[in-house]
């Protein structure tokens, strides 16, 4: 049996989507989530029995499952003793009574998507809670008993300071988190953000604010006591999350549900997006794989994905293997050679992207 240990279970719902999101979700569709959860465990069990050490409930909006259905799909997986089991949380649908309920379903670390403390930043970016729900909720996760929480924030967003930036981190660090992830703005294609862009309605935040900003970041998380471990990610000692870390390392695992990625017997793919089409195929006995996204992960692949993921985990980096991109990239200054192992420079973080075209 092939060694996969982690596995990716995606929740398609959303009560109403984020002017920045692109995501492929459904909206006010609650009353389609107890059939759905059917066919997510037709689909698990239509895989190999493998025994996870990570699970990750992502989305859309995870939290939207009661605590029966978190129940139902995790009493059908394998699971180590020490599983990181991680749920995706939107601050606006729990209460403590809920929260403790999912603790006790089983579930051992929260992904709170706070994005911002500024109640117009939340609404300029159409979220549905406040600053204080938020931090209602947070406070109340630990009540329930949640020892391992990361936040989600955004920054580079339109209209954003870096008084307000300042602000956030202020913020976060007096609720002490484990855990940080922390993402620049994408324009992505056809969100309401990208669409007002174009027409002229939104301005970009400037690039050298931004980049000020990511160093604002940096220091002040890590004068704090946390591990800048990942490129988007901060983390207290050992809370690192490790389901993230097997994206990183390029290591195999499943994902279930519609439009779910997947990277398994050496090939990258996504599921279907239409739900009609992704229960007929489960209803057939076929993994739904949207044949049309399948990459087949070769060693030429591999090889590069090894700098792409590998290069964004900070501490660790990867082995060093001389070669023509590689040292062009040295001597620009955005790589370097420690102990055999190559890591990105503190320019080469700044600018990763123009380090991992490199190798594409």
């Amino acid at each position: 049996m092939r060694n996969i240990d982690g596995i990716y279970i995606h929740i398609p719902f959303c009560n109403r989507r984020c002017y920045y999101c692109d995501f492929h979700v459904f909206i006010n569709m609650n009353d389609k989530i107890e059939k759905y959860v059917d066919y997510l465990i037709k689909e698990i069990e239509l895989y190999p029995k493998y025994k996870y050490n990570t699970i990750y409930f992502g989305g859309g909006t995870p939290s939207l499952l009661n605590e029966n259905q978190i129940i139902r799909i995790l009493s059908v997986l394998d699971k180590t003793d020490d599983a990181e089991i991680t749920l995706e949380l939107n601050p606006s649908d729990m209460n403590l009574e809920k929260l403790k309920a999912i603790r006790g379903a089983g579930i051992n670390r929260l992904s709170i998507g706070f994005q911002s403390f500024d109640d117009e930043m939340l609404k300029f970016m159409n979220r549905d809670h406040s600053s204080a729900k938020a931090k209602e909720t947070y406070r109340n996760a630990r009540i329930a008993g949640f020892d391992n929480i990361s936040l989600d924030l955004i920054f580079g967003v339109p209209g954003q300071s870096m008084k307000m930036l300042e602000n956030d981190l202020t913020e976060f660090i007096n609720l002490n988190p484990e855990h940080l992830s922390i993402y620049s703005l994408i324009w992505e294609e056809g969100t309401n953000f990208t669409r007002r862009l174009e027409k002229g309605e939104l301005k970009a935040l400037d690039e050298d604010l931004e980049a000020d900003m990511f160093i604002k970041i940096r220091e002040t998380l890590k004068n704090n006591g946390y591990t800048h471990y990942e490129i988007s990610s901060f983390s207290r000692l050992g809370k690192n999350s490790k389901h993230n870390i097997k994206y990183w390392q390029n290591i195999e695992y499943v994902g279930v549900g519609v439009n779910a990625t997947s990277y398994y017997d050496g090939k990258r793919f996504s599921k279907v997006k239409a739900l009609t089409r992704y229960y007929k195929f489960i209803d057939e006995g076929i993994i739904p794989i949207n044949d049309k996204t399948i990459e087949i992960v070769d060693e030429k692949e591999v090889d590069n994905l090894k700098y792409i993921l590998g290069l964004r985990m900070l501490e660790k980096g990867v082995e060093y293997t001389e070669n023509e991109k590689i040292e062009k990239l040295i001597k620009r200054g955005l790589l370097e050679v420690k102990e055999g192992r190559l890591y990105l420079t503190e320019e080469g973080i700044m600018l990763s992207n123009e380090v991992f075209v490199e190798f594409v």
